[in-house]
C-alpha cells in the first residue's frame, strides 16, 4: 500500500473526543473507565483504514475494541469511517505496536 501524507491528519485525530485515544498509556489498567463498562477488550494491531475493527465493533457490541495503527495518515481514514457509525465500543490509537512490548 502506498502511503499518502494527509495534511492535518494528526490534528484532526487529536480533536476527536469520541473515538481517538490520545494517550493510551494513561488508560493502562483502567480502559473500562474510558469505555464506561467492564466488557472484554479485543485489540487489533495494524488496523489500517479500520474496516475490520469497525465491522467487529458493529457485530459485537458487548466487546470493546482498541484499533492500533502506526500511521496517522491511515488512521484518519478509520476515524472518518467510524464517525459514520455509533460505536461506543471502539477506540482508535495512534502508536507503533512495538511500544506495547
Amino acid at each position: 500500500m502506498r502511503l499518502k501524507k494527509v495534511k492535518g491528519a494528526l490534528e484532526k485525530l487529536e480533536n476527536d473526543k469520541l473515538y481517538y485515544c490520545n494517550n493510551p498509556s494513561l488508560n493502562k489498567g483502567k480502559w473500562n473507565l474510558l469505555f464506561n463498562n467492564n466488557n472484554p477488550i479485543h485489540i487489533e494491531i495494524g488496523c489500517g483504514k479500520g474496516d475490520f475493527a469497525i465491522g467487529m465493533a458493529e457485530a459485537f457490541p458487548n466487546i470493546n475494541f482498541i484499533a492500533i495503527e502506526k500511521f496517522e495518515s491511515v488512521l484518519i481514514r478509520a476515524l472518518d469511517k467510524a464517525l459514520a457509525h455509533n460505536l461506543p465500543n471502539l477506540k482508535l490509537v495512534h502508536m507503533d505496536a512495538m511500544n506495547l512490548l
